[in-house]
């Protein structure tokens, strides 16, 4: 009878070990996320990429001196409205010594010239007027009389030049004025400082720079990859790093036909009109950033692109499928376009199909006031 009982619990002993052996392995080969499935939506999908640049000024007209000499007076700061012909600075005009010694040397010399051409016009005239000379000699005496009056006024005016900046007849001046209105930029002089004028040669010292503010153009850098698909006309909207929450529409007129090499990778330059909001003040240089549209897809099939898998050794993407409660299959599919968070499914789905949420991210639970106490007293205790 005892070794009837023993033998009792000792299968009773292996069928239990046998039942929790098959229970763990069971267990174990069941996942422990419940995952759940979307399914596909219709949906437009932009391709969208972005320049980086600022916005300037269409036009920036740099105001430089017809003469040399030193700033006398400043009239305007930066940031001052002005319109053409305002005055913006005075020069003094410091002259070179050789130049103010050839003008009055050539002053004298043609105050010799007029003393002996009116001795000889007089004399002539005398003559003429007895019939003694021709009417012909006389005309030829007058006219060396009348070029030597004019030689003397030449030189005197160059003389004036040099020594005062103007002769009187607007050649030159000494007064800086606008030729266009606008706002002034920046005045990268001060008075007393050198200037040089603008020639052939050199292109002399800028006394102001002045813009209008009203008129901006967008300049940027678009990478290669993306600069073929642009075109002409196309609609930006430019964002400021200065002026939050706004943007402003604009439109591509301008792709380099030329790119720079940046870091590695090479660089279009692309410019477009900003169409500005009078309610916001634009500045010359602000950083700003273009977002160009340059693919579309309307009414398309579409999943979020984290559902998207892809196969290690084909690269090929592909979803799972739920067929049931917690049972998936794979099923290859093509991709089209994408935006980062959605993507076309050209082929492999349909609007019914489930797709399984196979990255599900545990929510991060805050553990209450309460509970951090209870652990406090644990550790003390």
């Amino acid at each position: 009878m005892k070794k009837a009982v023993k033998y009792i619990l000792i299968i009773g002993l292996i069928l239990g070990v046998v039942y929790a052996t098959s229970f763990f392995i069971s267990t174990n080969n069941q996942d422990p996320i419940q995952y759940v499935s979307e399914n596909p939506v219709r949906t437009t999908i932009e391709r969208k990429t972005v320049a980086t640049g600022k916005v300037v000024p269409e036009d920036e007209v740099e105001i430089k001196p017809q003469i040399s000499g030193i700033v006398h007076e400043v009239f305007v700061k930066e940031g001052e409205v002005v319109t053409t012909g305002d005055l913006i600075a005075t020069i003094k005009v410091v002259p070179n010594e050789q130049s103010l010694n050839s003008a009055l040397g050539r002053v004298d010399n043609a105050k010799i010239v007029l003393e002996n051409s009116t001795v000889d016009f007089d004399r002539n005239k005398q003559l003429y007027d007895k019939g003694i000379i021709s009417n012909q000699d006389f005309i030829a005496v007058e006219l060396r009389y009348n070029q030597a009056k004019q030689e003397l006024v030449n030189a005197e005016n160059d003389l004036k030049i040099i020594q005062s900046g103007t002769a009187g007849r607007g050649a030159a001046n000494t007064n800086i004025r606008a030729t266009v209105s606008g706002t002034v930029l920046t005045v990268p002089v001060k008075k007393g400082d050198q200037l040089v004028e603008s020639n052939n040669f050199n292109p002399g010292t800028t006394v102001a720079t002045i813009a209008d503010l009203t008129d901006m153009i967008f300049e940027g850098q678009v990478d290669e990859a993306e600069v073929s698909r642009l075109s002409m006309d196309m609609p930006l909207l430019i964002s400021l790093g200065a002026i939050n929450d706004k943007t402003f529409d604009a439109k591509l007129r301008f792709v380099a036909p030329q790119g720079i090499e940046e870091q590695g990778a090479v660089q279009f330059k692309i410019e477009a009109n900003v169409v500005l909001d009078t309610n916001f003040f634009v500045r010359a240089g602000y950083s700003a950033n273009a977002t160009i549209v340059i693919g579309q897809k309307k009414n398309v099939l579409a999943v979020k692109e984290a559902l998207i898998q892809f196969d290690e050794e084909t690269d090929q993407s592909f979803v799972e499928l739920e067929l049931g409660d917690q049972e998936f299959e794979r099923r290859d599919i093509e991709l089209g376009i994408s935006d980062g968070i959605m993507v076309e499914i050209v082929d492999g789905l349909t609007e019914a199909d489930k797709v399984k949420v196979w990255n599900i991210t545990e929510p991060f639970k805050k553990k209450s006031d309460e509970d951090k106490k209870k652990k406090k007293k644990k550790r003390s205790s």
